[in-house]
């Protein structure tokens, strides 16, 4: 996660920090499943322009079948320009991150604030496995 909210600002029982996530997923062996997608956690980005309100967006990435190396970049500057890069191809590019949406529940009172721009944050790593 990037521009994420700092673990101890978190609320006792929120969810999950308001961030951009970076969500790395490998293929499981039949169709299509992208990488570097990007949720967003209490959290809207802009995207060719317009406001985008999607919990998830699909990158344009191929579908990562090996058990190889796969090289995945964040580069953030700030709230102008955000790009996943997977093996040196942009598969997702997006600007103006700011606070909004769902997904960050529970958190404490005034913290989540509608529309305020994310500029600064910090990296943060989340696990999962089924």
């Amino acid at each position: 996660m990037v521009h994420s909210q700092s673990a101890a600002g978190m609320g006792l029982k929120q969810d999950f920090p308001i961030s951009l996530e970076v969500q790395l997923l490998g293929g499981l062996g039949r169709g299509t499943r992208t990488t570097a997608n990007l949720c967003t956690p209490g959290t809207n980005v802009v995207m060719n322009d317009k406001l985008v309100t999607a919990h998830c967006i699909n990158s344009s990435s191929i579908t990562y079948e090996s058990d190889g190396w796969t090289r995945v970049e964040a580069m953030v500057l700030g709230d102008s320009v955000l790009k996943h890069i997977v093996n040196g191809d942009t598969v997702l590019a997006y600007s103006k991150p700011q606070m909004g949406g769902g997904s960050a529940n529970n958190t404490n009172p005034g913290v989540l604030v509608n529309g305020r721009m994310l500029t600064e944050g910090f990296i943060a790593l989340q696990a999962e496995s089924a």
